[in-house]
């Protein structure tokens, strides 16, 4: 992608007038520029879970200031307000209900998106349009026809756009990616995701009425309109197509994204999905257990003229695959824990690698010895920061559109899936191949006001 940054005082000429969500916020509601004593002011959008973790990650950087929360459930704002802010002696932070308000504050410079799947595009949209640096979370969008425009929003508009991939920021992936693309394993002609998660019944609960302090219309948002329910709301929106992707849009984002990154491809041209709901009879519409296969083009590879990657989400009791931590420091992170296994491997003509999110291992040769390898953890958090000073995307380690390109795998997989058949897809026209029903499956219809706009 071209450089695209300048300072947001220099730029947000044309959309002159373009409204945000139907209240008349123009593209020229501009950002706070970044003062002197080279501070950050930044919101988090949606505080239930991540957005915790993304409070107190921003509050821990150097002349950052989470100024701003919003979130459509007020019950939440007290207690995080206490546990996050006053019990730290930190400045008490202005709340919002409705985003499109917080996105008129010129005393905020950036955002930190963390809403729902079926929020991110959208507000990451508004945001940009506002003038705001934004980080997304994953998966950066609910569909692809969100990802396309949210990719053309980012190279329109000058601010700095970070997808939610943060193992990008990783120097154990950043050097994975090395090792692979100088060829060290030779022709690397299969990637392989894995997300096993031990993840128990969701249960089923009925129907009813909406909590006091949820504003459940803004929650729905772009959504259809549906009663309220416990298991449609926090959490367990992951697991219902309205607002969540299933595991593989979930935890499996990231190990989607490394498994592209390394295999070094972009979109696909054929993919097949099956799996299914297996064991427990409840509320969950996404499947727990789901494997994909795409093929890429690799013009310069031996033999078939392609690459592979497969992706397997997978729930309930499982084995390691081979990607489990030998470092005792990394024996309890929560990718690969007592209950969990996520991660991914490569094969090339060389051995194969195994990486999870602390280190990276090689297996050379036929007798498979152990061969270079490779750990270290990094910052997303401020490398979104230090992209905003620097008036730099390339230091975000985070770029919109190869976060586009690894979620439409998600997207491609689900389609797949739901529809019952291997699907053939053109990266040129941008579209499954004589299949109207799967390409009507890549954008859904938008409850007004809360519309994608055609034209970002």
């Amino acid at each position: 992608m071209t450089q695209r940054r300048e300072f947001i005082k220099k730029a947000l000429i044309g959309a002159a007038g373009a409204g945000i969500g139907g209240i008349g916020l123009s593209a020229k509601s501009y950002a706070s520029i970044i003062g002197a004593n080279n501070r950050v002011n930044l919101a988090v959008i949606g505080i239930h879970g991540m957005g915790q973790g993304h409070i107190q990650s921003y509050s821990n950087l150097k002349d950052v200031s989470v100024n701003a929360l919003c979130d459509v459930d007020s019950n939440l704002f007290n207690e995080r307000i206490k546990k996050h802010f006053t019990d730290k002696n930190l400045p008490k932070p202005k709340t919002y209900t409705d985003m499109r308000r917080l996105f008129e504050d010129k005393q905020v410079d950036a955002v930190s998106i963390v809403t729902p799947n079926h929020w991110h595009a959208l507000a990451a949209i508004w945001a940009i349009q506002a003038g705001k640096h934004v980080s997304v979370e994953k998966p950066c969008c609910h569909n692809f026809y969100e990802g396309q425009k949210l990719v053309e929003a980012a190279e329109k508009y000058k601010v700095v756009v970070q997808d939610g991939a943060e193992q990008r920021s990783n120097p154990c992936a950043q050097t994975m990616a090395a090792f692979l693309h100088a060829g060290k394993l030779g022709e690397v002609y299969m990637a392989k995701g894995l997300c096993y998660k031990w993840r128990d019944t969701i249960g089923k609960t009925p129907d009813g009425p909406v909590p006091a302090g949820v504003d459940y219309d803004l929650w729905l948002g772009p959504a259809p309109k549906r009663p309220f329910s416990k298991n449609r709301f926090h959490y367990n929106w992951h697991w219902n197509w309205d607002y969540g992707n299933g595991d593989m849009g979930n935890q499996g984002v990231h190990e989607m994204d490394i498994a592209r990154w390394g295999l070094g491809v972009s979109l696909p041209t054929k993919i097949t999905a099956m799996g299914g709901h297996f064991m427990f009879d409840d509320d969950q519409q996404t499947p727990n257990d789901m494997i994909a296969i795409f093929e890429f083009p690799n013009a310069n590879g031996g033999g078939d003229k392609k690459k592979i990657l497969q992706f397997e989400v997978r729930h309930w009791i499982s084995n390691r695959e081979g990607v489990k931590s030998e470092n005792p420091q990394h024996g309890n992170d929560y990718m690969i824990s007592a209950d969990n296994t996520v991660g991914n491997l490569f094969f090339g003509e060389k051995g194969f690698m195994t990486k999870n999110v602390n280190e990276w291992q090689t297996f050379m040769g036929k007798e498979r010895a152990p061969g270079e390898k490779g750990e270290g953890l990094g910052d997303h958090y401020q490398d979104f920061v230090n992209a905003i000073r620097a008036n730099d995307q390339r230091l975000a380690n985070g770029d919109i559109r190869e976060g586009f390109y690894s979620c439409a795998l998600i997207h491609f997989a689900n389609i797949s899936f739901r529809l019952g058949r291997t699907l053939n897809f053109d990266p040129e026209k941008m579209q499954f191949v004589n299949d109207p029903e799967a390409n009507a499956m890549m954008t859904r219809n938008y409850r007004a006001p809360f519309i994608i706009p055609d034209k970002p």
